[in-house]
């Protein structure tokens, strides 16, 4: 099986579980907890994806500082070496604020993780891959062009793209070149509503895959998941569960996806698995679902 190649962040995650709810302008509040771990979409969609099985490439650069120092420690305890020279440039964070429903805010500091050389894909071997993995924040950046560009080069790729809530931000040049590599989609509710301009779900996914002439896949939170592939339309049912927060709920979906449809499962099977992953993420207190969490699935 050859690999995916996952473009995106590393970053720390700071978790502050709030007691109540987001403070107000000069307020002074007290936290339940916090803590750090290792964060970011690309690190999470790959932690999904290793899950499966499923060989993959973390392709994220990783910066100096404190934050630098704590990512490459922790990558090495899990035998994590990304092909990308370290840049000579602060690693960022993310503050992720936890309220007491489980929701979260995020805050985020950018750095070296987000921005990526045009060289730094001449170290990718294109016979090890045949899908990438990128999410909207790099394309933003000033360097997300070259991103496009390295696609562009090798259309042979099955792109899976998850802008997330970026879509309508990002310069739509850049985003009109993705479409037109046909790439999987893959939103929250939110996100596909106000990138289509659209009131419903099926005239967002029809919108979408209008733009893409691919698979359309939107996260409804405990409502399920939609997708439409231009054929079949379909809510694939909810996993139940008790919420601790949502960070990584998203990213853990879409990694599952990925490594499922490399696996042979069909896209709706997909889907339903990746569900129970996801449903279990947002159970756990982190974007990283354990290692013997994920076995209690029997996936």
């Amino acid at each position: 099986m050859k690999k995916a190649l996952i473009i995106g962040s590393t970053v720390v995650d700071v978790i502050v579980n709030l007691v109540d709810s987001l403070p107000r302008t000069g307020e002074d509040v007290h936290v339940r907890s916090q803590h750090m771990s290792l964060g970011g979409c690309a690190y999470n969609v790959s932690d999904s994806v290793r899950h499966f099985q499923v060989p993959y490439i973390l392709f994220s650069p990783v910066g100096t500082g404190v934050y630098g120092y704590f990512v490459r420690e922790e990558l090495k305890k899990k035998g994590i070496v990304s092909p990308i020279p370290s840049p000579n440039m602060d690693n960022g964070c993310c503050y992720c604020f936890v309220e007491k429903s489980g929701e979260r805010t995020f805050i985020c500091y950018h750095g070296a993780e987000y921005l990526f050389q045009k060289d730094w894909f001449k170290r990718i071997d294109l016979e090890e891959i045949d899908s990438v993995y990128i999410c909207g924040l790099e394309i933003e950046e000033v360097t997300g062009v070259n991103v496009v560009e390295f696609l562009e080069k090798n259309p042979q790729l099955t792109v899976f793209f998850a802008p997330g809530p970026r879509l309508t931000v990002i310069d739509q040049t850049l985003v009109n070149r993705i479409y037109n590599l046909s790439p999987i989609l893959h939103l929250n509710e939110t996100e596909a509503l106000d990138a289509s301009g659209k009131s419903t779900i099926s005239e967002a996914g029809a919108y979408l895959y209008g733009k893409t002439h691919n698979t359309v896949i939107i996260t409804l939170g405990e409502k399920g998941c939609y997708y439409f592939d231009g054929a079949t339309e379909e809510i694939v049912p909810p996993v139940p569960t008790t919420q601790a927060d949502t960070i990584g709920a998203g990213d853990s979906h879409i990694g599952s996806v990925i490594a499922c449809l490399k696996k042979g499962d069909s896209l709706h099977d997909a889907i339903a698995k990746a569900n129970r992953v996801s449903s279990a993420v947002v159970a756990t207190p982190s974007a990283i679902l354990p290692d013997e969490e994920f076995a209690k699935l029997d996936l």
